[in-house]
């Protein structure tokens, strides 16, 4: 594992024993605080023995199981194979056996005397009865069924040590940061046109999807040229004494998984387009989703942006992906009465929101800072004139 991480917890074998894995062939998933780690198969071979449980905590160097080295694997499924098409013939002969038996039994039955018996009366002679429609329910027996709606069941779940490092940094961060956060709204009507008139062509000639996220990075790293301190972090002892400021741009982007908030990072943003930019977060998300993201993936960061829009947020207030000293939020994109040339007109509006370390960043800086993120957007054109 990486240097920083010690231990884990043990999700669980993908093997049984007794299976055959080939080298490197996954045999076990340990969860650490930021991702999945797969442990796979030094060497070819049958395993035979398992050294810990699901869920057991386990630290960097421990024994997980036993593997006995030999090229079995072909052996043992033919065994399999040869086991399964034994059992298949003794239960195909036994029921040959049971069908051969039954005329046996019936020579047997007619060589004695009848005998009335309720199997032979003529059935066929009763007239069927309708059947019969399940009888209308009463308030009485609804109100004597105990109602789903009443119940007050409690489940506890342990926290995964991906949620519980969450926990830990954004507690971590609201102790630690001056965190304040100033708003803005943004028209996207220029931007959406603009996506709408290249979307297609786009995606034919590079296979990229056009989306909003590539612009607001371009946007905020051409923002940063004139407030560098969004891009910058505090370092040092007792809180910080040492304002640290980087000539590169590391975006971290706020992704949604199954268990929890990762920030996967888009390296060196400022040297990258629009599209280029998109091509990496969509690259990001597609590894997110599969749970494929690695350590390097998410080490580092500058600065991050979180898109709460694509699940209908509104309005919201991001917390500070520490040491960093700024995030950006984005919402939802929704038509508003707004006045423009003194006409009021529906226009698709977005609310932006920069939390910024108020240590760092005055509010003068982090309001310029958003207003130029703002002016960059309605007009995108502009982000080609920006030295």
């Amino acid at each position: 594992m990486a240097e920083s991480i010690t231990e884990g917890t043990l999700k669980g074998f993908e093997k049984e024993i007794g299976d055959f894995v080939e080298q490197d062939e996954e045999v076990a998933t340990i969860e650490t605080d930021k991702i999945d780690v797969s442990v796979n198969a030094p060497f070819a071979g049958t395993l035979t023995e398992f050294l810990a449980n699901a869920d057991d905590t386990v630290v960097v160097g421990q024994p997980l199981f036993k593997i006995e080295p030999g090229e079995g694997g072909g052996a043992k499924s033919e065994s399999k194979s040869e086991s399964k098409s034994e059992s298949k013939s003794e239960s195909e002969s036994k029921s040959e056996s049971k069908s051969e038996s039954k005329p046996a039994e019936s020579k047997s039955e007619e060589s004695k005397p009848s005998e009335p018996a309720a199997e032979s009366k003529p059935a066929e002679s009763k007239p069927a009865e309708p059947a019969k429609k399940p009888a209308a329910k009463t308030p009485a027996a609804e109100e004597a069924k105990p109602a789903s709606a009443g119940l007050r069941e409690e489940r506890r779940v342990k926290m995964n040590r991906m949620r519980l490092r969450i926990a830990e940094r954004l507690k971590e961060s609201q102790n630690t940061a001056a965190s304040l956060t100033t708003f803005n709204e943004v028209d996207m009507s220029a931007l959406m046109e603009m996506r709408k008139l290249y979307k297609d062509e786009v995606l034919k000639s590079t296979g990229i999807k056009f989306g909003f996220m590539g612009a607001f990075a371009k946007a905020s790293v051409l923002a940063m040229k004139d407030i560098p301190a969004v891009n910058a972090a505090i370092e040092g002892p007792n809180g910080g004494d040492t304002i640290v400021y980087k000539d590169y741009v590391d975006i971290s982007v706020a992704v949604a998984t199954p268990k929890g908030l990762v920030t996967p990072v888009v390296r060196n943003a400022e040297q990258l387009s629009v599209l280029g930019i998109e091509k990496e977060i969509a690259a990001l998300g597609v590894k997110a989703r599969d749970g494929k993201l690695t350590l390097e993936d998410m080490a580092g960061g500058t600065f991050t942006i979180s898109n709460g829009g694509v699940f209908g947020s509104l309005y919201g207030t991001p917390i500070i992906n520490m040491p960093q000293s700024a995030v950006l939020g984005l919402h939802g994109i929704k038509e508003r009465a707004v006045v423009v040339n003194g006409q009021v007109v529906a226009r698709p509006m977005m609310y932006l929101a920069l939390t910024y370390d108020h240590r760092l960043l005055d509010g003068r800086e982090a309001v310029t800072f958003l207003k130029t993120v703002k002016e960059l957007i309605e007009d995108p054109r502009k982000m080609l004139l920006v030295q």
